[in-house]
């Protein structure tokens, strides 16, 4: 086997683990987003009273929290902004 050929071969290897890699990390981001929509709408559902369980209790606290916040900074004009471009269907940013 010449060194183009062993060059070739492993240009194809990494390629492949590259390909690997990148299905991977999609299959994570789509787990990631599922358990994403299923949290909000177990949210709304106990918002709602239409499900009750006492482990659902302190992430559906952490969320009202999260909402009274995000209503007080829009109150002052500090997320107003942030908040009107935020699309819950997509992943979080990736810092710079």
């Amino acid at each position: 086997m010449g060194f183009l050929d062993k060059a070739k071969a492993a240009a194809e290897q990494a390629a492949a683990k590259a390909k690997e890699g990148v299905d991977d990390v999609q299959t994570k981001r789509e787990l990631s987003q599922a358990y994403g929509e299923l949290g909000k709408v177990a949210y709304e559902l106990v918002e709602s009273g239409a499900i009750a369980h006492a482990g659902l209790d302190d992430a559906a606290a952490r969320v009202r929290a999260a909402h009274a916040k995000a209503a007080d900074g829009a109150d002052n004009g500090t997320t107003a902004a942030a908040s009107e471009s935020y699309d819950s269907t997509q992943p979080p940013a990736m810092p710079t």
